[in-house]
């Protein structure tokens, strides 16, 4: 902002010195000839010149652009008269024996008009420059001003502060979403602080559940261990032991599937949307990105239609298979398809490349779980699960197929009413 009021200041200052300038290059007279005489004063001199030369006969006006009128003093003239043009604009010369009166005129007339046009049109530059720089700071600079500190306060955790609105439209819509994201973030925080207390008490609670059959099992042991059992005996014992071990492995399920549960809630807005939406939103960056890693990248013909699903969450969907396809695939080629059966839309993620063995298809959506093509890559194998989870969300499904030296993807969405 410093260096913004400097350049403001800048270019007021360098106009006034431009505006300046052209006042004193008006202003000033002119020089011509030599002896750095004013224009008339060089036109009298050069008419005195013929004069002397070629006597009252020599003078011409007609290249004069100051001089008037040239009136020698005749015998029995009046001199006051003829004197009296020295205080307007006129001037006496003695040539030879005869004075002469040089009438002349200064420029006033056009040279006037083009010397107040070109103050007027400086101004008005001046004007319009200084207003578009202001316009710029009251548009532009400011609101961004105002946010400077927004990135430091979200990093800080400070989410409370609401962002006020701006009443111009080119950073309303801006402010707008910053704001919806600061509120999303509070929105996550709050959840995720709820989760960890959940968390906290689930394994309190789960860790005093398998403290009672720990112990027993720990007694069991330790009985077995001194013999102090018969062996009829010593079989019961040892399905006790079983017991007690199906019950931690009982407490440890409920705590997997709680995890899962909790880590696997995800919103989806039951909503409408046009395809256009979704390939529009997947071509504006995967060309680029695909071009980049020399990849070929395919888009199928399709026409626009209405689907039933939460727009948001198609889209990462799809960038999810695609980013898979990236990551998995052999960088050769990337496809994506439109095909519909009945009244539903089926798009399609193919890649070229090595796929998973067949027997592993039906674990691919799993939580946790991981192809073994997928050793070398890094990723939490959950990005499958979530996709799929939210496809049935959106009353969608999504399979995997694998091919000789491919693997596809379907997202199967509805439409409205199917």
């Amino acid at each position: 902002m410093k260096r913004f009021s400097r350049l403001f200041f800048a270019v007021a200052l360098g106009l006034a010195a431009l505006i300046l300038g052209v006042n004193l290059a008006f202003l000033l007279p002119a020089r011509e000839g030599g002896g750095g005489a004013r224009p008339h004063q060089v036109e009298i001199s050069r008419l005195a010149r013929a004069v002397a030369a070629g006597g009252e006969g020599a003078i011409d006006l007609t290249d004069c652009r100051y001089v008037t009128r040239v009136t020698p003093l005749l015998p029995g003239e009046d001199t006051a008269a003829f004197f009296a043009g020295e205080n307007l604009d006129a001037a006496v010369r003695q040539i030879g024996d005869t004075c002469y009166r040089f009438d002349y005129r200064l420029p006033t007339g056009g040279d006037s008009t083009l010397f107040w046009a070109a103050n007027g049109g400086m101004i008005a530059m001046a004007v319009l420059a200084l207003s578009l720089l202001f316009v710029v700071w009251r548009l532009v600079l400011r609101p961004f001003e105002r946010l400077r500190e927004l990135p430091f306060e979200l990093a800080k955790g400070n989410l409370s502060s609401p962002l006020s609105e701006s009443r111009g439209r080119l950073f309303g819509r801006f402010l707008w979403g910053l704001d919806l994201l600061r509120e999303e973030l509070e929105r996550q925080r709050a959840a995720e602080l709820s989760l960890q207390r959940e968390k906290k008490s689930l394994l309190l609670s789960l860790s005093h559940d398998i403290k009672t059959p720990l112990s027993a099992i720990k007694l069991y042991a330790k009985a077995l261990r001194q013999e102090l059992y018969g062996p009829e005996r010593r079989g019961e014992i040892a399905g006790r032991i079983g017991q007690k071990a199906d019950e931690i492995e009982s407490f440890v399920s409920q705590l997997v599937t709680a995890s899962s549960e909790n880590l696997l809630q995800l919103e989806v807005r039951p909503g409408e949307f046009y395809l256009r939406q979704l390939v529009g939103a997947l071509t504006a960056y995967y060309p680029d990105k695909l071009a980049l890693q020399k990849t070929d990248f395919r888009v199928g013909p399709w026409s626009d239609c209405l689907l039933k699903g939460d727009l948001d969450r198609a889209v990462e969907v799809a960038q999810n298979l695609l980013e898979n396809a990236i990551k998995y695939g052999d960088g050769g080629w990337i496809a994506l398809s439109f095909d519909w059966e009945e009244d539903c839309l089926l798009l399609t993620v193919k890649n070229s490349g090595s796929s998973p063995p067949e027997g592993e298809l039906p674990y691919l959506f799993d939580s946790f779980w991981r192809g073994s093509n997928a050793a070398d890559q890094p990723g939490s194998g959950l990005g499958l699960a979530i996709c799929r989870q939210l496809m049935a969300k959106m009353d969608g499904e999504l399979f995997a197929q694998a091919g000789e030296g491919e693997m596809a993807f379907t997202a199967v969405f509805r439409k409205p009413g199917g």
